[in-house]
């Protein structure tokens, strides 16, 4: 009795293949899988590595150089000016707009200081006071000067920190950063 596992167009060994050049039912179902398990593979893998890498590859920002003023004639000497501007920064996904400042100074309208707008103790925005001619922070009563931005009262750890400014065109550039708050010592957040 012959065995009827087996058709006349498979060979024994279960291959599917007759004579080598077509494909069997079964090699083709693995064939198939193997695919779509490459694929699955692929569309979970990739979002799962740039995950892990993402941190490597974020975006520096090269370029931390901001307009502030495009005529320096808009700077009155002897008198502070705050000017305000929005920074977006981006992680991941999710884009975060944030107000950011600086107070420029000049005395003879040719060379400028500015400073970052936070106080050095805990982060408050600080102002102008007219009276006593100095920036005075509202949160503890920090009182600094307006010409070195050094201390004159208060907790505040250290002066007033100071940026980069330059001069282009006529306009009033700063390299403005961020630092970390409540020590003595100036360190880029």
């Amino acid at each position: 009795m012959a065995d009827q596992s087996t058709s006349p167009e498979q060979e024994p060994d279960g291959s599917g293949l007759v004579d080598g050049s077509s494909i069997g039912r079964r090699h083709f179902l693995q064939w198939v899988s193997g695919i779509g398990a490459a694929v699955i593979a692929a569309l979970v893998g990739v979002p799962v590595i740039r995950a892990f890498l993402s941190p490597a590859l974020a975006n520096v920002r090269s370029d931390s150089w901001v307009k502030v003023a495009d005529d320096i004639a808009q700077v009155d000497t002897g008198v502070p000016l705050r000017v305000n501007f929005v920074e977006s920064k981006t992680d991941a996904w999710m884009e975060d707009r944030q107000i950011n400042g600086v107070w420029l100074y000049t005395d003879d309208g040719k060379k400028f200081k500015a400073y970052n707008a936070h106080c050095t103790h805990l982060g408050c925005a600080y102002g102008y006071n007219a009276d006593t001619k100095n920036f005075a922070c509202p949160c503890h009563r920090g009182q600094f000067d307006v010409k070195t931005g050094s201390v004159l009262a208060g907790p505040p750890p250290r002066p007033l920190d100071e940026l980069k400014v330059d001069i282009r065109d006529g306009a009033v550039w700063v390299d403005y950063k961020d630092f970390r708050l409540g020590i003595s010592s100036q360190i880029e957040a």
